[in-house]
């Protein structure tokens, strides 16, 4: 169509789209030995926010303090040299993708000589990879006091803070590393970028000031007035055109025609787009921040964590029931495709919720979430889509989305999908519509239940808050549209926190939010009258965790996430009487695709 951009990837296009239709198998796949070298200075970073809440001083001294710690200890040799030797075992670790034992390994050489530099630098890049951005700042912070010239230090806190979206903060690292490593070319290229971001974050937030319309209603008010014409080169699948409102309407040969179109490396022309995004608009339309689901007689739920994105690097992927599904970042479209031939299509017996981040990481996320939101628009009381931290407009600069929208569809589309996002609702209550076959939780206690004596999940891409007394009714009540995650608040907790094992609440070693702990989740789950929260938003290394006594469960739906962590996949499966039962799967193969190839020059990170 006139004023498209042809896509950076277009000429990979045909090899990679000759081999899709034999790696979608939509099967279980058996354990794949995974092995691989670490670049020392490259960490794949999957959920920063440029609203993020940042660490105070002290929350970051907490964070680097360990316990057992004596700084002032005197280090004899024998001590020294014992750290060195768990500093090489912590290296071998790191280098075999064991991050959490290489973490501990790297804290045991520090307790012996904790006036190492070189040792804070190394686990901080070992937290980077378990997404403890927070507790790498803190890290790279000490290696600097003992080592003010540790180039690697000044580098990975300045990746660490654009990881959270802090440039402001990354840019003085930048600087200095080129100060002391002039012919650092990869720094000097995140420099670049981190300055262009909070330029271009400046600019958009004057222009932005006045606008009444949104862009939604601008578009809607477009395509009734005739002034959105079709590309009469199109040739492909069609929804039904309604000539008395001028809309077209979707039909289930249209969404699986759309989705094979998009398997054979076909594009929709943009008034289709803009149709499917405006039809999913107004399926949410009708929801509340907070979506109530009972679980029908007969009915299943596959509760799937995220889903993010594979690097070309080496060859993995990812992969009736209501499917509850934290998406995120389904980054390649195959691995889409291959979790949904995995759990089949939605239908009577069989809804779908995708728990957020959708986008973003990858290459093909325009034509992932034109997939979920055309389910939306087909099967609205089947298909439930709640908002994930990747959902917001400062994380789509960064990673990719925007860059692969504008260039697939143009400006006005990118501004379309992310007024739309506002729309998503934040959290979805699944309640059993049965009794329980079984009493017991996923703990050590009896199962707390609803006044109706049923199991019911609240299931939100984060996890809880910095405060007690929150409601449910809060959560329903959150004025969601328009509205970014911001610095603090319950859309951002919601979005943004994580469990910890330690009671009461804390710094988000994440660097972004809060910690909560089990009594924090206890004492929400009985005021709320909820058996568990289901969550996202976390790497386990065995796909799902059950936490804090079996009252905060983690699904996690990416096998080896960004091609670096070894994991294992999962989803939890809920019967209509609310038993939960784990499913673990493990990568199959797909083709080399470029990862982020629109992300303006933070491709590296």
């Amino acid at each position: 169509m006139t004023g498209e951009v042809s896509s950076p990837v277009s000429s990979e296009s045909s090899d990679l789209h000759s081999s899709l239709s034999s790696i979608i198998t939509g099967v279980e796949s058996p354990p794949t030995s995974m092995s691989s070298s670490q670049d020392d200075d490259i960490t794949p970073f999957p959920s920063p926010a440029m609203g993020a809440l940042k660490l105070s001083d002290e929350a970051l001294a907490e964070l680097s303090i360990e316990d057992g710690l004596d700084e002032d200890k005197i280090v004899s040799e024998e001590d020294a040299a014992q750290a060195q030797k768990l500093k090489l075992e912590a290296n071998t670790a790191f280098s075999q993708q064991h991050y959490s034992e290489a973490m501990e390994l790297f804290t045991q050489a520090i307790r012996l000589n904790p006036r190492e530099s070189v040792f804070f630098g190394n686990r901080a890049m070992a937290r980077m990879k378990m997404e403890e951005y927070g507790g790498a700042v803190a890290d790279t912070t000490k290696a600097i006091e003992l080592d003010p010239k540790n180039v690697k230090a000044y580098y990975r806190r300045a990746l660490s803070r654009l990881a959270i979206l802090q440039p402001m903060l990354a840019v003085p690292d930048f600087r200095h590393v080129l100060k002391l490593d002039p012919a650092n070319k990869l720094a000097r290229e995140q420099l670049e970028a981190a300055v262009k971001l909070i330029r271009r974050i400046e600019f958009e937030k004057a222009i932005a000031v006045g606008d009444s319309e949104s862009t939604s209603a601008k578009i809607l008010r477009m395509i009734t007035s005739d002034s959105v014409p079709m590309d009469n080169s199109y040739t492909g699948p069609m929804p039904e055109y309604d000539s008395a409102t001028k809309r077209y309407t979707p039909t289930k040969e249209f969404v699986e025609g759309m989705i094979q179109l998009f398997k054979d490396g076909g594009k929709l022309p943009k008034r289709i787009c803009w149709e499917i995004v405006l039809g999913c608009k107004e399926m949410l339309d009708r929801e509340n921040s907070l979506v109530e689901v009972e679980i029908g007689k007969g009915v299943k739920c596959d509760i799937v964590g995220d889903t993010h994105g594979v690097s070309p690097k080496r060859r993995f992927a990812m992969t009736r029931t209501i499917n509850a599904v934290s998406t995120c970042a389904l980054q390649q479209f195959f691995d889409l495709c291959n979790l949904l031939n995995m759990l089949t299509p939605p239908s009577e017996t069989h809804a779908i919720l995708f728990n957020g981040d959708f986008v973003d990481r990858g290459s093909w996320s325009v034509e992932v979430a034109l997939t979920l939101f055309a389910y939306k628009w087909l099967y609205p009381s089947r298909i439930f889509l709640n908002r994930g931290n990747h959902e917001t407009s400062d994380m789509n600069k960064v990673y990719g989305f925007e860059g692969e929208c504008k260039a697939k569809h143009g400006e006005l589309t990118y501004k379309l999908f992310a007024d739309v996002f506002t729309a998503l609702p934040m959290a979805t209550l699944l309640t059993a519509s049965q009794s329980p076959s079984n009493l017991k939780s996923e703990g050590s206690k009896p199962a707390i239940l609803s006044s109706e004596g049923k199991k019911r999940y609240f299931v939100v891409h984060g996890g809880l808050f910095s405060k007690d007394g929150v409601t449910l009714d809060d959560v329903k009540n959150i004025e969601r549209y328009g509205k970014q995650p911001g610095q603090e608040g319950l859309m951002c907790e919601l979005l943004w926190t994580d469990p910890q094992d330690a009671p009461g609440r804390g710094p988000s070693k994440r660097g972004v939010g809060v910690g909560f702990g089990p009594d924090v989740t206890r004492r929400w789950c009985e005021a709320n009258s909820v058996t568990a929260v289901i969550r996202s938003h976390e790497v386990r290394a065995e796909g799902y965790a059950i936490e804090h006594d079996g009252l905060c469960i983690t699904t996690f739906s990416c096998p080896n996430y960004c091609d670096s962590t070894g994991n294992k996949a999962a989803y939890v499966r809920m019967q209509d009487d609310g038993q939960l039962s784990y499913h673990q799967f493990d990568a199959v193969p797909h083709p080399p695709i470029k990862p982020m190839a629109y992300s303006g020059g933070f491709a590296g990170m």
